[in-house]
């Protein structure tokens, strides 16, 4: 049985529940702002309240591109490729980051979290990269074996 199709449901909807909640956070906070009327080293309150909400909105849509890439590989059942790779390698930096600074900032339950959905997308990309080996001692399926593609060594390395 492989894990693979799990995996990536669960990524997907891990990052979806992410997107909502880091949308959700940020627009909260803008409205915490909004309602101190206060202002932090001489920045406009206002400019901080909307640029809560973008910043919300715009991490809230990249993690929610990043869970549509996960669904789209679970429903397919292959790796995914080109852009989609790219998000998900990106969205695991992403959480890395924020794991290493949610330590001293939130706590180690963040961090947790945090560590634990980098494991998904790394586990994720990792499952789908290992190409299925046959076991020891069979044959492809071609039956003869080696046969009909010859190999040849790589060419040597030249020096200059």
């Amino acid at each position: 049985m492989t894990v693979r199709r799990p995996v990536a449901w669960t990524v997907a909807v891990v990052l979806f529940v992410e997107a909502v909640g880091v949308a959700a956070l940020n627009w909260f906070l803008a409205a915490v702002v909004d309602r101190q009327d206060m202002s932090l080293a001489g920045l406009d309150p206002d400019m901080m309240s909307l640029s809560s909400k973008v910043g919300g909105v715009v991490f809230g849509l990249y993690f929610a591109l990043c869970a549509l890439v996960a669904l789209l590989v679970a429903l397919r059942d292959r790796a995914p490729a080109g852009l989609g790779r790219v998000l998900l390698i990106s969205a695991a930096v992403v959480h890395g980051l924020l794991g290493a600074f949610s330590w001293g900032l939130v706590g180690p339950g963040a961090f947790l979290f945090m560590i634990v959905v980098l494991g998904l997308i790394v586990l994720l990309l990792m499952t789908y990269d290992a190409r299925e080996q046959p076991a020891a001692g069979q044959r492809p399926e071609g039956g003869k074996g080696d046969e009909g593609s010859p190999v040849s060594p790589p060419p040597a390395p030249t020096t200059p």
